[in-house]
C-alpha cells in the first residue's frame, strides 16, 4: 500500500475527509482536512458548516507522526491544517457542496470558443459555480463588468453587462478553488447580490 492510501485511511479512520496531500522537495509534508459532507435529502435542512479546530489538527498529527515513523517515510516537517478560503475542489461532492459559490477555474486546456466574447486562448475563469442545464455537467457564469470601488455609489440607470456561462466536465478541470473572497460584514448566502445606491 502506498504511503498516500495509508495517510487517507489514518485521515478517515479519525473521522475526517482528507482533502490534498502534498509532499515537497524540501521536506514539508502538508495535510489538508475537512469534517465529511453529505448531501441533504429532499426537504432536510442544509446541515450548519464544521469548522476544523486546532485540537482537530493535532490529533491527526500526533497519529501520523507515529505512523510515519513506523512506515519509515522521511520528511522533515508535518504541517496539519484546514482547507482555508480558497479550498480545493476535487471530487464530485466538493461542487454539489459549493454550489452557488464564487470559484477560480484553470482548464487543462484552452477552451478555443470563437463567435463568441470569451477569448479561445483562456484557460482561467472565476464566477459562480452553478449546475448546467444538462443537470450532469457544470458552469461557472460571471460577467465581465469591473467590480465597483468601494463607497463608488453604482446607477440603476446604467444597462448591465451581459451574463457569460461557460460548462465544463470535471475532466476538463486542471485546478479548481473556492475564490478567496473577504467579506468583513459577515458571512453573506451564496449568490447574493451586494446592495446598490442609486445615483
Amino acid at each position: 500500500m502506498a504511503w498516500q492510501d495509508t495517510v487517507e485511511q489514518t485521515v478517515t479512520g479519525l473521522g475526517f475527509d482528507l482533502v490534498e496531500l502534498e509532499r515537497s522537495a524540501g521536506g514539508l509534508l502538508r495535510v489538508t482536512i475537512d469534517w465529511p459532507w453529505q448531501v441533504p435529502q429532499a426537504g432536510e435542512p442544509v446541515p450548519a458548516e464544521r469548522f476544523v479546530t486546532v485540537e482537530d489538527c493535532e490529533k491527526i498529527t500526533r497519529q501520523l507522526q507515529y505512523l510515519l515513523e513506523v512506515e519509515g517515510l522521511e520528511y522533515r516537517r508535518l504541517e496539519v491544517g484546514s482547507p482555508g478560503i480558497d479550498r480545493p475542489l476535487k471530487r464530485e461532492i466538493d461542487y454539489v457542496r459549493f454550489e452557488g459559490h464564487v470559484v477560480d477555474l484553470t482548464l487543462k486546456a484552452p477552451i478555443g470558443v470563437t463567435g463568441s466574447d470569451v477569448a479561445a486562448n483562456r484557460k482561467k475563469f472565476r464566477g459562480t459555480l452553478e449546475r448546467a442545464a444538462d443537470g450532469v455537467q457544470w458552469q461557472v457564469v460571471w460577467s465581465d463588468a469591473p467590480e465597483p470601488k468601494p463607497g463608488q455609489r453604482v446607477s440603476r440607470k446604467r444597462a448591465p453587462v451581459p451574463m457569460q456561462a461557460m460548462a465544463f466536465s470535471l475532466d476538463d478541470i486542471q485546478q479548481a478553488r473556492l475564490a478567496p473572497i473577504v467579506n468583513f460584514k459577515g458571512r453573506q448566502a451564496p449568490g447574493a447580490a451586494a446592495p446598490q445606491s442609486e445615483e
